[in-house]
């Protein structure tokens, strides 16, 4: 039994892990590098195997570092069937069509600039592709163990990151030695007590974990300060007259911020007419997918699920649809909340509204999620204070906010949890980390537990 990984190694993204099992190939997720756009472009290119060689894919989750590399797959020779949560699979679809129109607009664009024509790129893959992708897409239900192949099954588990997120457990009998063998992969591991979704699934026994590492050195504020942060940023954006720009993955952190700023009308702890705008397209679809699960969220959010009240509906709340639309915030006077993709700035409404606003004193850019090394997001975050934004330089005058509250991703203290409440575990691979956060927990890991850490590597094998 060996395992590699392809994608998601000394890195937070394009996740790709191939566990080679009884003579089958294995991809435990099949995700797009994201970052600076060329860089992800050169990239995402080619894949560093065949995808005619691998049997079956498993996905954890929708979001497209994780699953947004599939089309480019199946368009490559991939013929097997791709697993997931059902509710994974039906979220899938918007989020693939997406990616690749971006990819489209990326490449017009490039293709606009450049004179030799020798140079001009194609899209990685076009919705024609993405249509045919979601062909081998298979929705399994959480909590019920499904048969891969002779001696290899597969159970997901809630990972309480996003919706349909899961954790992949594999069960297998080794054909070479007949010994049975538990391999865990937490996909991104979420935290306890998050709003909205379930806590994750904790494991009693495992012989082998893939674990991320995202914050594997870091803690974040109490989720319980979240809310009422938020709410303190607002109303000094309000009384300064600014705008409040969030940067947002149009899938969960989105859903969540309009849950939250919900909760803020309902106990009048913002200004009650203050209006909040959704400039995604993307973002609006999802969330209609979010009010059909119910059964997937936390008890208190059911409990609070009513039709006079929906929890992702506050009346203050618009969903720009239309480019027009969209631009005509350009010319709002007066405060107001602004929710746009893609979280890492990358690309999106998002680089236009950061375009008109980040020079104003009086805005605040709040950052809400993980920013990857060398993209836009990143730059604000780390405080440079000129940024350029469609080849134009601007001037960073608008109050940058940093709530960490609001990560899904587990921190320190919540890996360690997962990792001590597990028996028996002889390896535990890092993934999805930049390399100081992967190595210090690695070193931390020492100090728990008997198990090995090992520090994947891109493309170097470890033997199971």
């Amino acid at each position: 039994m060996k395992l590699t990984s392809y994608g998601a190694a000394l890195e937070v993204t394009g996740s790709q892990h191939l566990l080679e099992v009884n003579g089958k190939r294995i991809l435990l997720d099949c995700g797009l590098f994201q970052g600076h756009r060329k860089i992800a472009f050169e990239k995402n290119q080619e894949f560093e195997y065949d995808p005619a060689s691998i049997d079956a894919v498993l996905l954890s989750h929708a979001h497209i570092d994780h699953t947004g590399n599939t089309p480019h797959l199946v368009s490559k020779g991939f013929a097997g069937k791709i697993y997931c949560t059902e509710a994974t699979k039906k979220l899938c679809e918007p989020l693939l069509l997406d990616s690749a129109y971006i990819q489209q607009q990326d490449t017009e664009y490039f293709n606009r600039r450049v004179k030799d024509t020798a140079l001009e790129m194609d899209p990685i893959y076009t919705e024609e592709d993405v249509k045919l992708a979601l062909e081998h897409f298979k929705g399994l239900p959480y909590d019920t163990q499904y048969t891969l192949y002779d001696g290899v099954k597969v159970t997901f588990f809630e990972a309480g990151h996003v919706l349909g997120s899961s954790m992949i457990q594999l069960d297998i009998v080794d054909q070479e030695d007949g010994k049975e063998k538990r391999l865990i992969f937490t996909g991104d591991l979420g935290r306890y007590k998050l709003p909205i979704i379930k806590d994750p699934h904790e494991p009693d026994h495992a012989d082998y974990l893939l674990c991320e590492s995202t914050y594997g050195n870091r803690n974040h504020a109490p989720i319980e300060e979240g809310v009422p942060e938020l709410a303190r940023v607002i109303n000094r954006t309000v009384e300064r007259g600014g705008k409040v720009i969030i940067p947002s993955f149009a899938f969960e952190r989105t859903q969540e911020l309009i849950y939250s700023i919900h909760l803020l009308f309902d106990r009048g702890e913002i200004p009650k007419n203050l209006p909040v705008f959704i400039d995604s397209p993307l973002a609006t679809n999802l969330t209609h997918i979010f009010r059909e699960e119910i059964e997937l969220y936390d008890k208190d959010i059911r409990e609070n699920f009513r039709l006079d009240h929906n929890p992702f509906d506050p009346s203050q709340l618009k969903f720009t649809a239309s480019v027009e639309e969209s631009k005509e915030l350009n010319f709002l006077i007066g405060p107001c909340i602004i929710i746009s993709s893609s979280g890492m700035c990358e690309a999106g409404r998002i680089r236009h509204h950061l375009k008109n606003n980040i020079e104003d004193s009086k805005n605040t850019v709040a950052v809400v999620g993980y920013m990857a090394e060398n993209t836009l997001g990143r730059k604000i975050v780390d405080g440079e204070k000129r940024i350029k934004i469609y080849d134009q330089m601007y001037k960073v005058n608008a109050e940058v906010v940093i709530l960490e509250s609001f990560s899904a991703h587990a921190d320190r203290d919540d890996l360690d949890r997962f990792i001590k409440g597990i028996h028996g575990l002889k390896k535990i691979m890092l993934v999805h980390g930049e390399q100081n956060q992967s190595e210090a927990f690695a070193e931390r890991i020492k100090t728990y537990s008997e198990a090995e850490p090992i520090v994947m590597e891109p493309m170097k094998p470890v033997e199971l």
